[in-house]
């Protein structure tokens, strides 16, 4: 199922990144001539919120976002994927959070129009707690690979093992 996820992620994402290119263009390119399109800045704005709710999610399934773990890459791998695993409920907690709390203002703002698209602004508000639901399912995919595969030692939830050919930089006091 998360490779499945993973193949629906990269082609949403690749073709929202390819229509707000087209959009932009040719906005651009009606702009120069005269004929200014006034709805493709919206929706290309809209387009843009989605991309990196998207973007986000596959990066934290990838366990790509970027992350400060000097205090904590010392520990030995089961001490840190207990905190790992610590973080995981709390970062889940706050995604639910701010999935109900923008369920509840994309509710207040079905009727607000977007701009001059003539949308409704429900469609901007309602990439919040969707994009939640996406981040949580990467947590919660992570979490599992990692769980499953403790003994290994393989994997953690938000970062990636350091591979033996990867440089490891070491620091220590000035001599």
């Amino acid at each position: 199922m998360p490779g499945f996820l993973a193949k629906i992620e990269y082609v949403a994402g690749a073709t929202l990144l390819a229509v707000i290119t087209m959009l932009v263009f040719i906005a651009a390119t009606m702009r120069f001539f005269g004929h200014p399109l006034i709805w493709s800045v919206d929706l290309a704005q809209l387009l843009f919120i989605w991309l990196c709710f998207i973007g986000a999610a596959r990066a934290l399934r990838e366990r790509g976002h970027l992350g400060v773990d000097y205090l904590v890459r010392p520990l030995p791998f089961r001490y840190r994927l207990w905190l790992e695993t610590v973080l995981a409920a709390i970062f889940i907690g706050f995604l639910m959070l701010l999935a109900v709390e923008g369920y509840d203002l994309t509710m207040l703002n079905k009727e607000r129009q977007f701009g001059d698209s003539g949308l409704s602004y429900a469609w901007v508000t309602i990439a919040v707690p969707a994009g939640c639901v996406m981040l949580s399912v990467s947590i919660l995919g992570n979490l599992v690979q990692a769980w499953r595969h403790a003994k290994q030692e393989q994997f953690f939830i938000f970062a990636r093992k350091p591979s033996e050919d990867e440089p490891v930089i070491e620091t220590s006091a000035a001599e």
